[in-house]
């Protein structure tokens, strides 16, 4: 009986000691010189040390399954709503409900139960040869697919993340069959079957292999902010914001995301972590370098992105990208997409 009441009372003792403990532990899929800046001033500002383990997406949510109770993930970080959607779906993240989050996040950027929250956005708009688009501030999405753009638009391949994305808010938009007629005129409209990065779809506009590309806007940013034959070609191409005006639905939106596991040994201090990554300050470590934009509406811009002008966002819940994921991905299947 005594050794049972020993063996209690040091369990306790260990929970209480963890409880105590000044630190959160963070599983990121960002791999930016900047986050560890912003690491840095968490600490100095709270007195918690992070603790960072980096990995692929998909690799991490796999290892946090495999860790099960025992894992001392807090947080998980991650890009893009349809790769949060998998920890969602692998029942690893856990609700929380935070006043000073709900207020800062604009709904659509976080899940309705608080089982994650943006913390930076993307676009995926489109990239132009102005000399061979007129009007461009007048496209669509959905006009890409129209027969007037044979063979002049490209694009990277179905199985890539973002694409699959922008595939779920059609669907969730206009619904699954004229989603799929939208892939299958993207398809025929394609000037060569997709390779590369979303830089190389830039690259393809600049030395005139198509006229438009999807991309997402901050690569070319990059480019814009980079050596002097990657300034000529962002240079010699436009970024367009589609689906503008009164009637439009807007320009597609994704996020950088994280959210607070399930099992976190140190859920308070994960609370605080998701908290100050949308203080003013903390939004301008994650977005101004990394050329993304903020979720606080009150945190600056990076320049470049200043220069790319105001747009109208779409105000789709982005959950709807991670539900719709499998869907997209039979939809670009069947209409060929490779």
């Amino acid at each position: 009986m005594r050794f049972l009441l020993l063996t209690t009372l040091l369990v306790f003792v260990f929970f209480l000691a963890c409880s105590n403990q000044k630190e959160v532990n963070i599983y990121s899929a960002r791999h930016y010189e900047t986050d560890q800046a912003l690491y840095l001033d968490f600490t100095k500002q709270t007195g918690i040390k992070v603790n960072l383990i980096e990995g692929g997406s998909d690799e991490l949510i796999e290892r946090i399954k495999s860790e099960g109770l025992n894992s001392p993930a807090d947080i998980l970080v991650t890009v893009d709503a349809g790769r949060i959607w998998r920890a969602e779906e692998a029942g690893i993240l856990g609700s929380i409900d935070s006043d000073v989050l709900n207020e800062r996040i604009p709904s659509a950027l976080r899940h309705p139960d608080g089982l994650w929250y943006g913390i930076s956005k993307r676009v995926r708009g489109i990239v132009v040869n102005p000399e061979k688009v007129s009007d461009p501030e007048l496209l669509t999405y959905e006009a890409l697919a129209e027969p007037e753009w044979e063979g002049r638009v490209c694009i990277r391949s179905s199985n890539n993340i973002y694409n699959q994305s922008l595939m779920a808010s059609i669907i969730e938009t206009n619904g699954a069959a004229a989603a799929e007629e939208w892939a299958k005129g993207i398809v025929s409209n394609m000037a060569r079957e997709p390779q590369g990065g979303d830089r190389d779809q830039i690259k393809a506009v600049a030395a005139g292999i198509c006229d438009a590309a999807i991309v997402n806007h901050y690569y070319l940013a990059m480019m814009l902010k980079g050596d002097e034959e990657n300034q000529k070609i962002a240079k010699s191409v436009q970024y367009v914001f589609p689906n503008q005006g009164e009637l439009g639905r807007g320009a597609h939106v994704n996020i950088s995301v994280a959210g607070v596991l399930k099992n976190a040994p140190n859920r308070a201090n994960a609370v605080k972590f998701m908290e100050y990554l949308t203080n003013e300050k903390s939004q301008n470590y994650l977005t101004v370098d990394n050329n993304e934009y903020p979720v606080n509406e009150e945190a600056e811009w990076n320049p470049v992105l200043v220069e790319f002008g105001r747009f109208k966002s779409d105000e789709l819940n982005v959950s709807a990208l991670g539900r719709n994921n499998p869907e997209a991905i039979r939809i670009m299947d069947r209409a060929g997409w490779k």
